[in-house]
């Protein structure tokens, strides 16, 4: 029971509410099979309520790498409707902005490049960041003012997949990926490729307002996190049928999934004890970087090779005790 459950998110449940599920879920197979140990339990990135999708979940020893899933890229799709911008930048906030004008395809698509590699945002002012020791939202709740200062992140990538025109909007139906119509839109739906720290809602405001308009996010799914992809994320429904049926086991990646990017060292017994006990190993021909080191299948540690030296960057128990 050490490594992950990726999450299928759904509307209107946040992060630590997911991460409260996934435990209550453990807990019930727990009891099923009157086990008694109790495992840690940590999400790798933040989705706001609003949003659906990859939600990377680390259970036991998993945890520790639960920074890097902070810290790595992200993929999502969103929905910009244009005339309207609210407090929150999305549909659940109230409405301070409106604009008659809405962009064409072209424009909107010619617009994307200024939105692609470093840029600099503002976060919105609802979000989790503090300001002397105050979460964003808070303040922005009382109705205070809240200054949010800019950011350097990167766009990978940023494209247009679905759009709507006004037209069709007002008729109720949709022209989906139909890439001949030049007439205004009621909104777009683009895939953006993103930097740790970017907010798609953010972005959504920017982009209208670089297109003489305003706008908010209608619509936000992750659909990669890291290594992980929709592919092998599991609804919540699907969590409890396999806890009532002891089964979570089976629905769970390996601690290393978390870690394909990163090469494998193989260490002796010795070494490997050496490591846990958080000593420098000398003498191993490796190039500098990061490395996994693994004795057969266990991995022992995440380490950093530096000058042929072997330093311990984030170790793991999962070598029995009989291994010492």
């Amino acid at each position: 029971m050490h490594g992950w459950i990726i999450l299928d998110k759904p509307h209107g449940l946040g992060s630590t509410q997911a991460v409260s599920a996934v435990k209550r879920a453990l807990r019930v197979q727990r009891e099923l099979l009157g086990g008694t140990e109790k495992w840690k339990v940590g999400h790798g990135g933040t989705l706001d309520p609003l949003a659906t999708g990859v939600l990377p979940i680390a259970i036991g020893e998993a945890t520790k790498l639960a920074g890097r899933m902070l810290d790595s890229d992200k993929i999502y799709d969103f929905t910009v409707a244009f005339g309207v911008q609210t407090d929150t930048l999305d549909l659940e906030g109230t409405a301070i902005a409106e604009s008659d004008v809405r962009p064409t395809l072209a424009q909107v698509e010619a617009i994307l490049p200024r939105f692609t590699g470093p840029i600099e945002q503002a976060p919105p002012a609802y979000s989790a960041i503090l300001i002397d020791g105050q979460r964003a939202y808070d303040l922005a709740r009382k109705g205070e003012a809240v200054e949010m200062k800019l950011r350097s992140v990167t766009v990978h990538k940023l494209t247009s997949v679905q759009f709507e025109p006004v037209e069709n909007a007002a008729q109720g139906f949709s022209t989906g990926s139909n890439r001949t119509e030049e007439g205004p839109l009621a909104s777009i739906t683009l895939t953006a490729h993103v930097s740790k720290g970017t907010y798609i809602r953010s972005l959504a405001r920017d982009i209208a307002l670089a297109l003489g308009t305003v706008g908010h996010v209608t619509m936000l799914r992750r659909i990669k996190a890291g290594p992980f992809t929709l592919e092998t994320a599991i609804s919540l429904d699907k969590l409890d049928e396999a806890a009532k049926g002891g089964g979570i086991g089976g629905l769970m990646l390996p601690l290393t999934a978390g870690l394909d990017d990163i090469p494998a060292l193989p260490v002796s017994l010795d070494q490997a004890i050496a490591l846990r006990q958080g000593k420098i190993l000398t003498g191993i021909a490796a190039t500098d970087g990061q490395y996994l080191a693994t004795l057969g299948d266990i991995p022992v540690a995440l380490v950093r090779s530096d000058d042929h030296q072997i330093v311990v960057v984030r170790g793991f128990n999962l070598m029995s005790r009989e291994d010492d």
